[in-house]
């Protein structure tokens, strides 16, 4: 059996099999035996060149291939991802409130509530971009992971009652909720793209403006309001409560007003 037939008996995605057997080939043009010497030289350059979520990626192929190979004992041990105190680049409530009622004001009400779901759900726009016309009324919308784990992604009443009556307008009653000009499907892509665009015209500031920091926001406010962060890992889909723990944290924007206002000596 090849290590590519090993992968995919391990129902991996194709990406996934991909990013592994160019690990696999990288290692063996570059070192001349699975000694654990080499293997720590190459995690020592992994560490030396690359962001640690990246070496991660790497040490994780490189492992699967020890596990193909029948040498666990060799495997190597993840880099420590040291967690920032402070979060970056999320869009404020004032910019996020600004964006919505210039949207609705313009007419632009598909916009309007694609960047409203984003915020009052925590969707990834991974996620977003598979809700359904039927699954308004149900008021939420399940996801499984690859492990078969059921994540629930709820949709706030208000929320729902006003995409209820749009819906009723436009007279649909079937089919994905945000369509691009063909009818089809909205890509994550052209979400990305046309939040950069409404941005740009309503000279917000781009860097806040963009599909995950709305999730962000979800996330911080959420905790303002309601401090279960059990809870809010969860609704995240996060695995660890220690990757929820960081919107337990202040912005830097947040944390440099503090600091003009406090630090006057």
């Amino acid at each position: 059996m090849t290590f590519e037939d090993y992968l995919k008996k391990e129902d991996l995605s194709d990406h996934t099999i991909s990013v592994y057997m160019w690990t696999a080939d990288y290692y063996a043009q570059n070192y001349d035996s699975l000694s654990r010497e080499n293997l720590l030289a190459y995690k020592g350059y992994l560490v030396e060149y690359f962001s640690p979520r990246t070496a991660n990626l790497r040490i994780q192929a490189i492992n699967k291939y020890l596990d193909f190979k029948g040498l666990k004992y060799l495997k190597l041990s993840a880099v420590k991802i040291q967690q920032k105190n402070f979060l970056e680049n999320v869009v404020s409530n004032a910019d996020y409130h600004f964006l919505k009622r210039q949207l609705k004001k313009d007419g632009n009400m598909q916009w309007y509530f694609v960047v409203w779901y984003l915020a009052a759900t925590g969707a990834r726009v991974s996620e977003l971009i598979q809700i359904k016309v039927e699954h308004i009324d149900f008021g939420y919308f399940d996801l499984y992971s690859k492990g078969g784990k059921l994540r629930r992604l709820y949709i706030p009443k208000r929320l729902r009652e006003e995409t209820q009556k749009w819906l009723a307008e436009k007279r649909r009653t079937y089919g994905y909720l945000f369509l691009n000009k063909f009818g089809e499907r909205i890509t994550a892509r052209g979400i990305s793209q046309q939040l950069k665009n409404y941005a740009d015209k309503y000279g917000l500031d781009k860097s806040v403006i963009y599909p995950h920091s709305f999730r962000h926001l979800f996330a911080k406010n959420f905790l303002e309001k309601y401090s279960d962060i059990a809870l809010l890992a969860d609704l995240m889909g996060h695995e660890s409560i220690e990757t929820t723990r960081i919107y337990l944290r202040r912005t830097s924007m947040e944390q440099q007003a503090l600091i003009d206002q406090i630090v006057t000596w």
